[in-house]
Parts: C-alpha cells; structure tokens; sequence
C-alpha cells in the first residue's frame, strides 16, 4: 500500500533522498525508474513526436508558422483546463462538470461586459468568483454529504448546461469584442518581447536551478550531478528558443499585413505552470493532496484534514476552468450555450491521462497538461489538415486515451510489483 511520502516524492519533496549524485547513477536510476513502470510523461512525449512527423509528412502546411501558431491557439483553452482538472485526479476523485463550469463563468464574464457594461478586470474576477463558488458546492457535496465525485459532477454537468441556457437563451450567443479578453488568443506579443520574455524564462530557470543544486551541495544532501542540472537548462533553452524563433517569423499569407510574434496564450500558459508547479511541489497544501490521493485515511491519521483538501481543490478546479472559459471564449469570440460542454471535459481527462497523470490517484504534475494537451491538440489540428472525416476525430482520440490509460494501469501493476510504490 503507498504511504504518504511515497506520493510526496512525485511532488519533489522527497527528492533529496532519493536523487544520485553521479551521472551513470542518475541514467541508470532513471532506467530503473522506467522498467519499475514509472514511465510519467515519456509515453506522451513520444506520441507527440510521431504524431509531428506523420501528419508533417502526410500535408506539408502541418509544420508552417502559421499553423504552428494556430496549434498554440488551439491548444490553449484544453491545456489551461487539463491543468485544472490535475489536481482532482490527483486526489483520486474526477470532475465531469469542469467545462461547463467554465462555460458558465465565462457567460458571466461576457454578460457584464456586453449587457452591463462592465470593466474587462470586473468581469474575469466575477468568472473566477462564479468558477470558485460552483466548486465550493461540489466540494461540500464530496467532502461532508460523501456523495462520490462522478454522481455530483454528472449532475452539475447537467445542471450547469441549462444554467447557460437561461443566461444566454435558446439558440443565442454572447459575443466578445472586448480586446483585452479577446486578444488573449487572437493577438501576439511584439518580436522583441517575445525574444525578451523567451530570455527571462531561460534565465530564470537556470537560475532557479543552479541555485538549488548549490543550496542541496552546500546542505550535504543528495543532488543530481551538475551535468544533469546542465542538460535539463539546455534542454528547456533549445526548446524556448525554436519556439519563439519560429512564431516570431512572418506567417502571414498576405504580403500586405504581416503577422509575427508570440501569442498572448502562451504566457499564459507559461505563468499558469509555473503557479501550479510551486503549488503542488513546494507548498503543504501539495504536499496533503498528494498524500490523501495515496492514501486518504493515513493522511487523515497523520492530521491532515482531508475535507478542506478536497473542498479547496474542487474550487481550484472550477476556478481554473473559468480562466479555460475565458481562453475559449477569446478563441472563439463569443460564449454560447454549448459553450464547455461536448467533448471538452473529455478532452481535458484524456489530455491529463495521456500526459502522465495517473487515474488512480496520488501521481501527475501540472507540467503533465503542456504534453497531453498538445497531443489532444494535434490529432485535431492534424486530421482537419488532412480533411478527414469528423467521426475519425473521435475514434484517434478514443484510442490514444484508450492506450494512455492502458499505460497507466500496467505502469501502476509494475510499481505495484517492484515496490516502487
């Protein structure tokens, strides 16, 4: 049975024990790490790859700036609301009312721009009020009534849809012409910014690293060797950089209207993972919720108290649904009656799945969204390129999510077997 600091260490808190201090100890580590079945988000990574190459074989308009650009767009609004549903699953538990939750908060915020006229900062703080306080409920519902998760979202699934209904009316929409929420996803930042703010990450990371590699060699207590912590700068660096260089080229099929730059999405994004990454590995808080997702009743014997856990992290989630909301709605322009509902949840569960966040509770990390985001993403992006047929759509992601959770549970077996936990 997995204790409390076996879930600790898939946050990072129990990193310092178990971490080696030469190269060979740390790739051999890691090997054993990978047998043992702890795979995390390397099946995912891989996917993502072959997934570039067969359809940048397949059209040759699948790896052009422009598409890559609107990959980022696309993939926006899933990524931010994968990150949301992480920490449920995390717990053990499941939310099947986080997109719509997020299309009710963004009708909200839309209603007060357009109808009541009010500041574009009023409206998103009223959203990610309304996200908070359906959470709450569900929370409440989960914790103290001891309803299960999937009863009380499948409800506020339902639920939630006719609430926007009666806001929005049979058939109607909400447009968005703000432009500070509708640049979110449609506008870029300028090139120099884009080099400045592709910098600052590289620096900071860096930084934030070595740091950490200093303090654990000044304190004695086991590092990773300086080479690793080198590899992973580098590594991160090439990936920023080709990023930022092929978004900040020209893209536009127009020679008289250049486009060029980041879109705005993406630091969003970009501050969203680096919040919840120190939320869920440097904070008690993320210590307790990977420990009640291990093992709910030896955290609460070690004096964690698990319904706050649990009522906080529903309202996290629905919070950060509403900001997947807005993202959405920015995309799309408008915010309809549909708006959440579909296949977005699903979407969001399969994208956590597939990039390495386990169903069964007490392993994942926000990072684990960007990957299977950017999967979920693709094979749409991808088979639309193509012109496939829609039902095609449904049946790639059906499979892919298929073997994700398939990996998962012979991953679990294997950890299970090799005492890895």
């Amino acid at each position: 049975m997995t204790d409390i600091t076996t879930d600790a260490d898939e946050a990072g808190f129990a990193s310092d024990l178990t971490q080696s201090n030469t190269l060979g100890e740390s790739i051999r580590a890691y090997v054993s790490r990978v047998r043992g079945g702890d795979m995390g988000a390397l099946p995912s990574i891989f996917g993502l790859v072959v997934l570039f190459i067969v359809f940048g074989i397949a059209n040759d308009r699948f790896l052009s700036n422009l598409n890559m650009a609107n990959l980022a767009a696309q993939s926006g609004s899933i990524i931010i609301l994968t990150m949301a549903i992480i920490p449920v699953l995390l717990l053990g538990e499941i939310d099947l009312s986080a997109g719509v939750a997020g299309g009710v908060s963004a009708c909200v915020m839309g209603l007060l721009i357009v109808k009541h006229d009010q500041q574009w900062w009023i409206a998103v703080l009223a959203a990610l009020v309304t996200g908070a306080v359906i959470g709450f409920v569900i929370g409440v519902l989960v914790a103290k009534l001891g309803i299960p998760s999937f009863v009380v979202t499948l409800a506020f699934f339902l639920g939630l849809q006719g609430a926007t209904l009666k806001l929005i009316g049979e058939g109607g929409s909400v447009r968005i012409d703000q432009p500070v929420i509708s640049g979110i996803a449609n506008n870029n930042m300028s090139v120099m910014w884009g080099w400045i703010s592709a910098i600052a990450v590289i620096v900071v990371f860096a930084a934030l690293r070595l740091l950490r590699h200093r303090r654990k060699v000044s304190q004695g207590l086991q590092h990773q060797p300086f080479a690793v912590v080198v590899a992973q700068v580098v590594a991160l660096a090439a990936a920023v950089l080709v990023v930022t260089d092929v978004l900040n080229q020209n893209r536009s099929v127009n020679v008289n209207f250049p486009i060029s730059g980041v879109p705005y999405v993406i630091p969003v994004i970009v501050v969203l993972l680096v919040v919840w990454t120190l939320i869920l590995s440097r904070t008690t808080w993320g210590r307790h919720v990977y420990a009640i997702g291990g093992n709910a009743e030896a955290a609460r014997r070690a004096g964690i108290n698990v319904d706050l856990v649990r009522i906080s992290v529903f309202m996290a989630c629905t919070a950060m649904a509403a900001i997947s909301g807005i993202v959405e709605a920015s995309y799309g322009g408008k915010v309809s009656t549909t708006s959440g509902g579909g296949n977005t949840l699903l979407y969001a569960v399969g994208a956590a799945v597939i990039g390495g966040t386990s169903l069964f509770g007490g392993r994942g990390k926000a990072s684990n969204a960007i990957v299977g985001g950017l999967v979920i993403a693709t094979i749409v992006n991808g088979l639309g390129l193509l012109a496939q047929a829609a039902y095609l759509n449904y049946v790639v992601n059906g499979v892919v999510l298929l073997l994700a959770a398939s990996v998962d549970a012979i991953s679990r077996r294997r950890r299970s077997a090799t005492g890895l936990g």
